[in-house]
């Protein structure tokens, strides 16, 4: 006995094939003939053989599978288990979906707080400059346009410094891990290059701020307060820094202690040359600005020089941050690996310590005035 699917479709068939003789056979007077009957349409006697062939496919259903869900039981079965699988799919797209867009939101709202941190610094320095800044009514303020440009790097400096001290803190929590879980020395000087191009990458940082704003660099106004205290130039002074770390590298040879003595009386020199430098730099500027200027032209000159020895100050800052590097890559070659690493974690120390006492100092209490 054939399916009752078989007989539908064959039955089907033979239903399309009688309406379309009769079709062709009565023609135009089919709808004449019918009109009580059809409406003026053929659709009811299609519909009329659609019902008798579902009367006799449901017969057969009957007949063949009594008391059964047949075939089509196990299909609807199928079909329910596949809606199924399509809801559950479209449910997890929904959802996904949902935190796609709760991520890209959060991530657009990040985005302009930056904007907005950012643009209140600049309006900050802004007014800190405007503040501290006598322009003649004869001079050109065209160039200070540019003033945005310059805000803009120094912004950008102190977010990459952010970031930096961020690393640094890192680092240091790595160099303790390390030392403490005395791994081999080929791991310990992997840690050690690191964190040694990671203070040469804040020398680059301050460079090109520097050619931003030479005073915001010089005078540390991107450190804490108790940073600022030992600032020299913009830094540390390398001969206070190997005072510093000396008693953190014992046991130490004697070779090793005459060579950081060395190292140490060749960079207290090199820093008074700096510091000669800059003290005649800052007494020129001085005698410039106080010469006598009583009229337009002479006040324009002036200025002019005064700017032209200002362009030597971020040399300054060059030259100081050269010597504070060649100072760290002589120690790095006078200690063993493990000496540098203990020497590179004091040093990460001792800064968190500069930085955490200027928190506590910034939220001491205070007497009422």
């Amino acid at each position: 006995m054939s399916s009752p699917s078989t007989q539908f479709a064959t039955s089907g068939r033979i239903a399309m094939y009688d309406l379309s003789h009769h079709m062709n056979m009565w023609g135009d007077s089919f709808k004449t003939e019918n009109n009580h009957n059809v409406h003026n349409t053929s659709t009811p006697m299609f519909v009329h053989g659609e019902t008798q062939l579902e009367t006799q496919v449901d017969n057969k259903s009957n007949d063949s599978c009594p008391g059964t869900l047949g075939p089509f039981g196990k299909g609807d079965q199928e079909a329910t288990k596949s809606s199924d699988k399509v809801s559950r799919r479209l449910a997890q797209n929904r959802e996904a979906a949902r935190k796609s867009r709760l991520r890209k939101k959060a991530y657009v709202q990040q985005l302009e707080t930056s904007r907005l941190k950012l643009t209140q610094i600049e309006q900050d320095i802004e007014r800190a400059r405007q503040q501290g800044l006598y322009v003649s009514s004869t001079v050109d303020t065209g160039n200070l346009a540019f003033s945005g440009a310059i805000n803009s790097g120094i912004a950008a400096f102190e977010m990459k410094y952010g970031h930096w001290v961020e690393e640094q803190t890192r680092q240091t929590h790595e160099l303790r891990t390390a030392l403490q879980a005395h791994v081999s020395d080929i791991e310990l000087n992997i840690l050690v290059d690191n964190c040694l191009n990671h203070y040469y990458d804040l020398f680059r940082m301050k460079a090109a701020a520097a050619k931003a704003d030479v005073f915001y660099v010089i005078s540390g106004m991107w450190k804490t307060s108790a940073e600022r205290f030992f600032l020299w130039i913009g830094g540390f002074r390398p001969s206070e820094l190997l005072k510093v770390l000396t008693p953190q590298l014992d046991p130490l040879t004697e070779q090793q202690l005459v060579e950081i003595c060395n190292l140490q009386q060749c960079s207290q020199q090199a820093e008074d040359a700096l510091s000669q430098g800059l003290d005649k730099l800052q007494q020129t500027l001085a005698d410039t600005l106080a010469s006598d200027a009583s009229n337009a032209g002479s006040y324009m000159t002036q200025m002019a020089e005064a700017m032209d020895r200002l362009e030597a100050l971020a040399s300054f800052v060059t030259q100081a941050d050269h010597l504070r590097q060649q100072a760290m890559q002589q120690l790095s070659r006078i200690l063993t690996v493990r000496q540098v690493a203990r020497g590179l974690l004091a040093l990460g120390d001792y800064f968190q310590r500069l930085r955490a006492l200027s928190s506590l100092w910034s939220a001491r209490p205070r007497e009422p005035a």
